[in-house]
This record gives structure tokens, C-alpha cells and sequence, in this order.
């Protein structure tokens, strides 16, 4: 083994020795040498696990039985290269996965989050459905709804499937008016009917969900009639002879048509009292607070673009201000956590664009006493006393811990009393359904 790698050393001596030269070639002048070499720095030690898959590799090559060696020289040196590297491949590999162990305690202690999601109250239902599952719960409520009143089912789904409101406002006040001039002239036969392929009722009307379902529950149904004066045919609505007896009803669809609102699903405050924690300061969110909307990426990229314009110029404090505001606005919710001076945690989650008075409207509505006065305090003891501003405004998105404070003068006052004062302010119910905060 030994000369085996002396032949090596050799035949790279060999190669790093120069072109060679022809006897009958003049001979060449060497180069002249630098007078002083560098001494060459002493080689570092291999390491101990160097030295373990060294000796592992020459136990294996030992143990191996001696097989036919290869007749050319460089075909030895290419099996000897190979030997290495897949060596100290496997001795990286060990390596990296003890550094890259997915066991590791870190991550095995990983906190769960602070909530489950957003969660919403479907109005129809009073069903509580995570903020994933709402547009398809609202859907199939509503659907559910038409064996009920399937004139006020088709009315919420015009107002609430058809998001761009605009159209909306202008397809309903259309239909108003063949509403209102079948009611003023039910004697006028062509106000009782409506050609579908008509321009008007193709851009205004057609092209909103509901509808059609609206038309057929009112009493209107589809006909095909021939057109005056051409020998073609067309399809039209045509209301039904037995509503012109009920045309007040026609009236009252047609206001409610008009005065409805889309069905939104409530945000669930999902409320919770907490025993006093140490980590009542940490927050664990789950995707649902930071998730956006395909409209609200759209304004996060418009955001951005006007970011870096206004970059490449000087920016007064007021602007870096106003661009701070505009970053907060990102968020769709905000879970607020507020901390009685018992130690008590009461916890809701909330829009990010609500007003903080929201936010005192929720506590006082957990109180014991609600008419008791008190302050909620921010980050640095900053006293929340704008709460017409938004969460977003106020710097408390995507999560805020808040200090309650009571007055003092009050608190003075009822101690002076010398009554007996319950062990904590919130209402009992709400106590026996305390947790522990993890």
C-alpha cells in the first residue's frame, strides 16, 4: 500500500515538472529561483472524525476480498478517488443530520397557538364556521332558504354573491323600473314583458347571480313569442295573468329588492378568560390572521410599487409616519388580550379596521359592574383615549396586550364604603369557564 501511493506522489511530481525539451534543443535557461521562499504553513491535524472514517474506510478495505486491480495505472488512482469522496460524503451526511435532527427540542417545543383560527356566526344559521368555510356555509344557507321564501332567498343572493356593488346598485334600480311601470300600467301588455336578448337587460340584469330565480319567484315565467313585424322569435319574461290581481305583492318585492343588504357573517369575538400568566405577553397566531385576499394582494403589490418610488426620495417624519399607518393596514384582524389588576386575561379577537371603542364596548359587556369607569392602557402605559381610531391606527394589529385600569377616585369611593368586594370583576359565568393559558 505504501509504494502504491509513492507511485502517485511520483507521477504527480512528474506532471507539475513542465513541458520537456528535444537533447538536440538548446538548452533553456531555469528560471531564476526567488531567493526566499515562504515557509510553508504547518498542516493542521485532521479532525477526530476525519481520523474515525479514515480508519473505517482502510478496516473496510481490508476486510474487502482482493479483487483483480485494473491494469491501467490511472484506472487505480479514479477507484481510489472514488473510495474518498463516497467516504467523506457519508462523513458529511452524518454530520448535517445530527445539526438538521427534526426531533430537536426546539422544534418538539413548538407553542400552540393562541386561537384555532377566525371564526364567523352565519346570521341565518347561527352557526359558528371558520373564515374558510364561511362564503360556502352563507351559499348553502341561502339556497336552503328559497323552500322558505324563495323571494327573499333570491333577493340576498343578488345583494351578497355579486361582489362588485356598483353593478348591483344599477341592475336592481333597473329592475325596479319594469317593476314600477307594470304596477302603474298593469293594463299595458308590453310592460308585461321582458325580451331577454335585449341590450339593457343583458348588461344590467342578466349578468348578476339570483336573478333569474328572483324573475321565476315573483311570477314571471319564459316564453318564446314571435317579434312584430319579422318572422323570427325571441325569448322574453312574461309575467303570469294571475299577479296582476296581486300587484301590491309586485310593490313590496320590488322595495325590498331595493332596501336589502348583503348577508354578512358576524366575526366571533370566540371570548376567553385566562387565570394570571407569565405568558400572557406571547402570541402564537395562525394563518387565518395573516392570509390575504386576492384583492388585497392586488393593493399590497399597487402599495408596494408607490413604496419604492417614494424611496428614492427624502421623506419628511409625517410621511414615514403615514407610511407606517399604511403597513398596519395589511392586517384583517387583531387578537387583543386585556389584563385585569387581579392578574385575569380577557381575550377576543377583532377586525384591525374596528374602532377601539369596540374594544371597551367588549369589556364592559364582561363586567360584573358594568357601569364601573376604567381605562385600558397600551405598550409604555400609553392610555387608549381615541377610541374612535381603528386597532390598525393605534399600532395594535395583529395582536396587542392591554392593561385595565380603574379610576381611582371611584375605586377610593367604594372602598370607603367598606362593602365587600367580589374576588374578581367579571361575571361569574365567565369565570367558570377560565382556562389556562399555555
Amino acid at each position: 500500500m505504501r509504494k502504491f501511493f509513492q507511485e502517485i506522489k511520483a507521477d504527480l511530481k512528474f506532471k507539475t515538472a513542465g513541458p520537456g525539451q528535444k537533447l538536440s534543443e538548446p538548452s533553456r535557461v531555469p528560471k531564476e529561483k526567488p531567493k526566499a521562499e515562504a515557509a510553508p504553513k504547518p498542516r493542521q491535524a485532521p479532525t477526530d472524525e476525519a481520523q474515525m472514517a479514515a480508519a473505517a474506510a482502510l478496516a473496510r478495505m481490508e476486510l474487502k476480498p482482493k479483487a483483480k486491480l485494473p491494469s491501467s495505472q490511472e484506472a487505480i488512482k479514479n477507484q481510489v478517488r472514488k473510495e474518498l469522496m463516497a467516504e467523506a460524503a457519508v462523513s458529511e451526511k452524518g454530520l448535517s443530520a445530527e445539526e438538521e435532527d427534526p426531533a430537536s427540542p426546539d422544534q418538539e417545543g413548538a407553542a400552540a397557538p393562541s386561537v384555532s383560527g377566525v371564526y364567523f356566526i352565519c346570521p341565518l344559521t347561527g352557526a359558528v364556521v371558520r373564515k374558510d368555510k364561511k362564503e360556502k356555509h352563507i351559499r348553502e344557507a341561502i339556497r336552503s332558504y328559497f323552500s322558505v321564501d324563495p323571494v327573499a332567498a333570491s333577493i340576498m343572493e343578488i345583494h351578497t354573491f355579486n361582489k362588485d356593488q356598483e353593478r348591483v346598485r344599477v341592475g336592481v334600480e333597473t329592475m325596479a323600473k319594469y317593476l314600477d311601470n307594470i304596477y302603474l300600467h298593469p293594463e299595458e301588455e308590453k310592460y308585461r314583458k321582458i325580451k331577454l336578448q335585449n341590450k339593457v337587460f343583458q348588461e344590467r340584469i342578466s349578468c348578476l347571480e339570483g336573478i333569474h330565480r328572483f324573475f321565476q319567484a315573483i311570477g314571471f315565467e319564459t316564453k318564446t313569442l314571435p317579434v312584430p313585424g319579422q318572422e323570427t322569435t325571441e325569448e322574453y319574461y312574461v309575467l303570469k295573468e294571475e299577479m296582476l290581481t296581486k300587484l301590491e305583492d309586485l310593490k313590496d318585492y320590488k322595495e325590498q329588492l331595493l332596501s336589502s343588504e348583503p348577508v354578512r357573517a358576524q366575526l366571533d369575538r370566540q371570548l376567553c378568560v385566562f387565570k394570571p400568566s407569565p405568558e400572557a405577553a406571547r402570541f402564537e397566531l395562525p394563518n387565518d390572521f395573516y392570509n390575504l385576499t386576492a384583492e388585497e394582494i392586488k393593493r399590497e403589490q399597487r402599495l408596494r410599487t408607490e413604496a419604492v418610488e417614494k424611496a428614492s426620495m427624502l421623506r419628511t417624519r409625517a410621511m414615514r409616519e403615514k407610511e407606517e399607518q399604511r403597513e398596519m393596514r395589511k392586517y384583517n384582524y387583531t387578537l387583543v388580550r386585556v389584563r385585569f389588576p387581579d392578574g385575569y386575561i380577557l381575550q377576543g379577537t377583532f377586525y384591525a379596521r374596528e374602532s377601539v371603542s369596540v374594544l371597551y364596548s367588549f369589556v364592559r359587556e364582561a363586567l360584573r359592574d358594568d357601569w364601573l369607569p376604567f381605562e385600558l392602557l397600551g405598550p409604555g402605559g400609553l392610555k387608549l383615549t381615541e377610541e374612535n381610531l381603528a386597532f390598525n391606527e393605534c399600532g395594535l394589529v395583529p395582536s396587542a396586550l392591554l392593561t385595565l385600569a380603574w379610576d381611582a377616585a371611584v375605586m377610593a369611593d367604594i372602598q370607603a364604603l367598606g362593602e365587600e368586594q367580589p374576588a374578581s370583576p367579571l361575571k361569574p359565568e365567565l369565570l367558570s369557564r377560565v382556562q389556562t393559558l399555555s
